[in-house]
């Protein structure tokens, strides 16, 4: 039974339409609430950027509002991995090794730690992050990018993806 560990990147994809969206949602239909696995840090991060884009103009006010609902909902039915000592370990450790960013260590650490609570279970990390899917691999993490291959048009205005899962 395999668990699906949707990093920051890929998570937005169920609030923003994005390219990856629609795979994203296929895919998370069919698997059962408590096999989605999210940092605790992850809605945080997806508020920011919802917010973000929305004072640049690319979202609308009402439709900004409606992505944060969802974020709500959706963040309430996953099961959130906690920023404890061994997840801040892990990323503090990830810094050290590696040359990934603050944020995208703490998402792999959570990850890291979450495998660790679930022994011999496959922890599948999601990411549309070229970094993330190195790091996760070479950590002997399965990793899949929603939104490969990576050829999204960045001239196109997000919109809000219609469906959650």
């Amino acid at each position: 039974m395999s668990f699906y560990f949707l990093e920051a990147t890929a998570y937005a994809k169920l609030f923003v339409r994005e390219a990856g969206t629609a795979e994203l949602i296929a895919l998370l239909s069919s698997v059962e609430d408590n096999r989605k696995l999210i940092s605790a840090a992850a809605p945080l991060e997806i508020h920011a950027a919802i917010r973000r884009r929305e004072r640049a103009g690319q979202i609308a006010p009402e439709a900004a509002a409606s992505a944060l609902e969802k974020l709500r909902i959706e963040s309430a039915r996953v099961v959130q991995q906690p920023l404890n000592p061994g997840v801040l370990e892990a990323a503090e450790q990830l810094l050290d090794r590696t040359t990934l960013r603050w944020p995208e260590a703490l998402q792999l650490g959570s990850a890291l730690a979450a495998r660790d609570m679930f022994p011999g279970t496959e922890i599948v990390f999601v990411t549309s992050s070229a970094a993330l899917l190195g790091a996760a691999k070479s950590r002997g993490l399965e990793t899949m990018d929603p939104a490969a291959p990576p050829e999204t048009d960045l001239r196109e205005e997000p919109q809000l993806a219609k469906e959650t899962v």
